[in-house]
């Protein structure tokens, strides 16, 4: 892709999530959604590819409606209370709308169907895109809206986000689809704590992005894709690979590793509003995520593949490791100890 092409659709991504982010009216919101939207497509799209082209068209019908939905939202909400200001959201089908509308953008069970497929058929550098920074203007939206939003409702899709995208990653053996269930189990337990205390959500999904764009950025520059790619790579980049497994086993959520501290907090944040039986399911159902983690951390640290599955056999390069990458394993696996800071911060 033409590189001044590439710059105008990342501007356009920074100004369309600025604008949602920053704006208190439900129009300008609308408008920075759409804006991204639009600057996302050719990002998807760009290989040419049929199942690019695929991702892309479900991309774009899944967003339109999701968008439609959140201004029918708005406008039936300043209808009945003549009111357009986000934090202004009273309505109860208003309300009821809007949930719908923001789990189609973060692809919430049961609105989670074209997350995988559309991140299957996009480039890793897009993926992470559509996993980070694509999910940020529809969090802010539930953050400034959470006190009206209808708890019951938004902590029953969070246990079936936590359960579907540990259950459905089990048997995948594409990389992209199993990061894909992976974030959709990662926003469950967002989706937990939202309406309780919003900004231990925010917390979540800067340490979520942190994890998630070390994985990606680290499987980009070895050019992994499936698994039986990523069982080769330990010859080519050690350093990496076990780089990549303390991120995978942070992700995951085990202690000592960053990971642990947003779980840790959302567990205590919920037993604290007398919803231990809530923490202790979506603990249980985090288990199936952390099976296909553990998976994924053994494939990237074997140093011998246990079987010839046929792949493309890659030549031993000494190719230099970017500085980010770097950067951001070693946050991604030692913010732990900086757990009083950081909740202090948010």
């Amino acid at each position: 892709m033409n590189p001044q092409a590439k710059l105008i659709f990342a501007l356009s991504l920074v100004m369309g999530t600025t604008i949602t982010i920053s704006s208190n009216h439900w129009i300008t919101a609308w408008a920075g959604l759409e804006i991204n939207t639009l600057a996302i497509l050719p990002l998807i799209a760009k290989s040419h590819h049929p199942r690019a082209i695929e991702a892309a068209t479900k991309y774009f019908l899944t967003q339109s409606a999701a968008s439609a939905l959140v201004l029918f939202s708005s406008m039936t909400n300043a209808w009945h209370t003549g009111q357009w200001d986000i934090t202004q959201l009273t309505h109860p089908v208003s309300c009821l709308i809007l949930t719908s509308a923001i789990s189609i953008k973060l692809g919430l069970v049961p609105f989670h169907f074209w997350f995988p497929e559309v991140l299957q058929g996009s480039p890793l550098t897009t993926g992470l895109l559509l996993s980070t920074v694509m999910k940020f203007p529809p969090i802010t939206l539930l953050y400034m809206t959470a006190p009206s939003l209808n708890p019951t409702l938004l902590t029953s899709m969070a246990i079936l986000s936590v359960a579907l995208g540990g259950w459905m990653g089990l048997n995948q053996t594409q990389i992209r689809k199993i990061l894909a269930f992976s974030s959709i189990s990662h926003l469950g337990w967002m989706a937990a704590i939202i309406h309780y205390d919003p900004k231990l959500t925010l917390l979540n999904f800067y340490l979520y992005s942190l994890m998630t764009a070390a994985v990606f950025l680290a499987l980009n520059s070895t050019n992994t894709l499936k698994l039986s790619v990523l069982m080769t790579t330990w010859a080519k980049t050690p350093s990496l690979s076990a780089m990549l497994l303390l991120t995978l086993l942070s992700l995951a959520g085990l202690p000592p590793l960053t990971g642990f501290l947003p779980k840790w907090l959302i567990i205590q944040e919920l037993t604290k509003q007398d919803m231990a039986p809530v923490a202790i399911t979506i603990s249980l159902l985090s288990l199936l995520s952390l099976f296909f983690y553990l998976r994924l951390a053994y494939c990237a640290t074997i140093t011998l593949p246990p079987h010839t599955t046929n792949h493309m056999k890659q030549w031993h390069t000494n190719k230099p490791v970017h500085l980010s990458v770097a950067i951001l394993t070693v946050s991604a696996t030692m913010l732990l100890p900086m757990s009083p800071m950081l909740s202090s911060i948010v």
